[in-house]
C-alpha cells in the first residue's frame, strides 16, 4: 500500500516492466492559477485494468481528461508508449491508440448506431467492415440493432455504443468515465461485465467511477484520489479490505452513489 508521500516514486502492486501509459507529477486546472491535479501519479501496464475512485470533486475525471489532452497539464508529464503525450491534441493521441469515453452527450442521438460507429473510424473509414464485425463479436446487439438511432436507446445501451465507438480505432488503451453513472443496478453489473469483457480481449482500461466497490472488485489496480492528490494505491481487492480506505472513502462514496440512485428517473 502507498500513501500520498511516497506515490511519485512507488506504484503498489504494479506489475514489473515499462508502463504502456504513466502520469508524472501531473498538475492541471481549467482556470488560470486554479489547480484541480496538484502532483498526480498514475501508471497502466499492457494488459491492466486500472481503477480511479474517490470523493466527488477530488479529480478523478480531471485526470483521465489530462491523459487524453482535454485538460492543459501545466507541469508533470504524460507518457505513452515511452513517448511524451502531455499536452497532445486528442485526436493526435486517437491516432496513436487512446480511446476515450466520457461520461454526458457520448453519442449522436440522430445518427444509427452504424452511423456512430462510422464516427470512431472517421480517421481510417477504409477499416470499417473489418472493425464493426471485431465490434459485433464483443458487443452481437449492435449488429442486430445496427440501423436504429441512438437517440431511442436506453442509458445504458448509450454507453454500450459510446464504448464500440471508442474501440472502432482499435486502441491499445481505453480511458472511461465514470460508465456507470445514472444507470440502475442492472444495467450498472452489465456497464463493469461489459468492461471486464473488452480489458480480457486485450485493450487496457482506465475506469474512474463512483461505484467504489464494484470498480474495485473488477480492477487490478487501483488509485484513490484526494483532493487532488493521491491518497492511495494497490490492487483493487487489498484496497476493499483495507480498513483506513473503507473508513475514509467506501463509506462515502457509497453514500453518494445511494443519492444519486434516489435522484434518477424510474425506468433509467
Amino acid at each position: 500500500m502507498t500513501t500520498a508521500a511516497s506515490q511519485t516514486t512507488t506504484h503498489a502492486g504494479a506489475p514489473d516492466g515499462d508502463p504502456l501509459l504513466s502520469a508524472r507529477d501531473v498538475v492541471a486546472g481549467y482556470l488560470p492559477g486554479v489547480n484541480i491535479l496538484g502532483g498526480c501519479n498514475l501508471e497502466v501496464h499492457p494488459g491492466e485494468l486500472v481503477g480511479i475512485i474517490g470523493p466527488n470533486g477530488a479529480g478523478k475525471s480531471t485526470l483521465l481528461k489530462a491523459l487524453f489532452g482535454l485538460v492543459t497539464v501545466r507541469s508533470g508529464s504524460v507518457v505513452l508508449d515511452g513517448d511524451d503525450i502531455t499536452n497532445e491534441r486528442a485526436d493526435s493521441l486517437v491516432r496513436r491508440g487512446i480511446g476515450f469515453v466520457p461520461q454526458n452527450n457520448n453519442v449522436f442521438p440522430s445518427l444509427t448506431i452504424e452511423e456512430n460507429l462510422q464516427m470512431g473510424l472517421y480517421q481510417s473509414p477504409g477499416r470499417f467492415a473489418d472493425r464493426f464485425a471485431a465490434i459485433v463479436d464483443i458487443f452481437p446487439t449492435l449488429g442486430d440493432r445496427r440501423r436504429q438511432r441512438a437517440g431511442s436507446l436506453s442509458g445504458g445501451e448509450r454507453q454500450m455504443v459510446a464504448m464500440a465507438r471508442a474501440l472502432m480505432m482499435d486502441p491499445s488503451v481505453l480511458l472511461l468515465d465514470e460508465p456507470s453513472a445514472g444507470l440502475s443496478p442492472v444495467r450498472q453489473d452489465e456497464t463493469f461485465i461489459r468492461t471486464r469483457k473488452i480489458n480480457k480481449a486485450g485493450v487496457s482500461i482506465v475506469i474512474v467511477e463512483q461505484n467504489a466497490r464494484r470498480c474495485l472488485q473488477i480492477c487490478d489496480r487501483a488509485y484513490v484520489l484526494d483532493q487532488g492528490a493521491n491518497a492511495y494505491s494497490g490492487r483493487g481487492r487489498d484496497l476493499m479490505d483495507d480498513p483506513k480506505v473503507v473508513e475514509l472513502y467506501l463509506g462515502t462514496l457509497a453514500t453518494d452513489v445511494e443519492k444519486a440512485d434516489a435522484a434518477r428517473p424510474p425506468g433509467a
